[in-house]
């Protein structure tokens, strides 16, 4: 469930980038007006972080919303600034003349409550104390994370979105956008998901959040301003990050090889560092420490742990009755994190409430992550369908 930056050179000047882009800020839910969680729970005041792409047009009507990944942010296209050596996680898709054509459509991504790459989230400061929230946060849901980007699509006049599109927990995001407001989207592209949560996916996040709170630094969550948790928060994005792979993508990439220039001595044992992947990951849970806050982490993974969009509904077919778009689910015949099944029980519920819908298990070797690897058929794909949504709507 990663969002992951591409790693190419700085292409800022590139025909295709969005180029330099500037993240907004939006407030809402004064202390007279709270944002009532589904839990009860209140917050107040709440700001969510933003970036858009393209240009609005008079009748508000080719506005594309995105919704990111556990580990993403609002920053999907373009340079925050001109030193910025790596674009946006899906700067691949969105761009002139690319899928998410910022020449035609105003593209909008948010970074959800409980994250922290500037919305309200644990380590955002409690009015009420003066300090970070830390565990005070109250619990958020993946329903919870929708509300304020409706919010900020009201901020600005759209009264329906031309598509919207998710993968991993965005793809969460995006159900639960369908059934909580099943007229405002004309078109939804539904990526590497699921309805629900699996034991074994549990597990993995379960063994990560654990991983953090045995962390000593990790201290109940109070450690704004002092040693943080650094180490329980690598070890919990390296067991992530191998979800998020394949068996074949590892073998590709790693085999069996040995570290370049390692020396071993016999006599000498060496538990962390031996092989190719090992630095890998050990590499991945050091770069994500240095931009991701642990309280986030555990907060984020158990709403996705807890997300079941048949809540309140007999079954999957009874909560998307009232769904009016037309959807695009796709699957990746490596991913075993989201497997082609639980796509298809949704394109299966969808099509039984004669819901228009197109399935795709997109060939590729690159496991979950599939989805933010630059790949022309990936692309053809996206751009195809929303070149019939506008047929379709026409």
């Amino acid at each position: 469930m990663e969002n992951k930056k591409d790693d190419k050179f700085n292409n800022i000047n590139d025909s295709g980038s969005v180029g330099i882009v500037k993240t907004s800020y939006f407030d809402f839910a004064n202390p007279s007006d709270e944002f009532v969680l589904s839990n009860g729970s209140k917050l107040s005041p709440v700001t969510i972080a933003y970036e858009t792409y393209g240009t609005l047009n008079s009748d508000k009507s080719n506005a594309i919303l995105i919704f990111h990944a556990l580990s993403g942010d609002a920053h999907a296209a373009g340079y925050n600034s001109a030193d910025e050596k790596k674009p946006g996680w899906w700067d691949i898709m969105i761009g002139p003349g690319k899928p998410f054509d910022t020449d035609k459509y105003f593209v909008i991504c948010s970074n959800i409550i409980g994250g922290c790459k500037g919305s309200t989230g644990p380590s955002s400061i409690n009015p009420k104390t003066g300090k970070p929230y830390g565990i005070t946060f109250p619990i958020i849901s993946i329903k919870d994370m929708i509300i304020p980007q409706k919010k900020l699509l009201d901020y600005f006049g759209i009264k329906k979105l031309f598509c919207a599109a998710g993968g991993s927990m965005g793809g969460m995001q995006l159900l639960q956008w369908l059934v909580s407001y099943p007229d405002f989207t004309e078109g939804a592209m539904i990526i590497a998901t699921s309805p629900t949560h699996t034991a074994q996916a549990i597990a993995f996040n379960s063994v990560g959040r654990y991983a953090i709170i045995v962390d000593p630094n990790w201290n109940n969550g109070n450690y704004y301003g002092s040693e943080k948790p650094d180490k329980g928060l690598s070890i919990a994005r390296m067991i992530g990050h191998i979800t998020y792979l394949s068996e074949e993508s590892m073998h590709r990439k790693f085999g069996r090889k040995i570290i370049n220039g390692k020396i071993f001595q016999a006599d000498i044992a060496d538990f962390t560092k031996e092989f190719e992947v090992e630095n890998y990951l050990q590499y991945q849970g050091e770069s994500f420490i240095k931009r991701f806050d642990a309280n986030s982490y555990l907060y984020i993974s158990k709403a996705i742990d807890d997300f079941d969009i048949t809540d309140g509904f007999e079954n999957l077919t009874d909560a998307f009755k009232k769904i009016k778009a037309k959807c695009f689910v796709m699957s990746f015949t490596s991913d075993w994190l989201y497997p082609k099944e639980q796509s298809m029980k949704i394109v299966k519920a969808l099509k039984i409430n004669g819901i228009e819908t197109t399935y795709t298990n997109f060939e590729a070797p690159y496991g979950h992550d599939s989805f933010l690897i630059d790949d022309d058929r990936l692309k053809r794909l996206f751009a195809g369908f929303l070149k019939s949504l506008e047929e379709h709507i026409q």
